[in-house]
């Protein structure tokens, strides 16, 4: 049997705010979608596709499970995610890896924004 990662689901109220802050960020087209729900790219791309999957209620608190986003440029990504209607957490971690800074989108997921010491994409 062959197991495929094909997708991230995040519950939101309402989500064409979210989904357009996620395109905005990842430069990542919606693709096919069901009523009221939205898909950021396809089934058959090679990264695995976010789906916004409306719900009534806002997001209760800190989830288990979030996004990492590498960026070249932290300062230049944290202004972008303000920009775009996401928050800072004031969460910073420093690492010999690299820094870390925990950002929300507009409903108050939470995801990371990594920029690497260490830029080659095998480190």
């Amino acid at each position: 049997m062959a197991n495929r990662w094909s997708g991230v689901t995040i519950d939101c109220v309402d989500t064409a705010l979210v989904a357009r802050f996620w395109s905005e960020l990842l430069g990542r087209e919606p693709g096919p979608s069901e009523e009221g729900w939205v898909y950021l790219g396809e089934r058959a791309d090679p990264l695995p596709r976010l789906v916004f999957q409306p719900v009534p209620e806002p997001n209760p608190g800190k989830v288990r499970i979030h996004l990492d986003v590498e960026v070249d440029d932290l300062a230049a990504a944290i202004t972008q995610v303000e920009s775009l209607g996401g928050r800072p957490t004031d969460e910073r971690h420093e690492y010999a890896a690299g820094t870390v800074v925990v950002m929300t989108d507009p409903e108050g997921h939470e995801f990371c924004l990594v920029e690497y010491a260490d830029r080659s994409p095998t480190a």
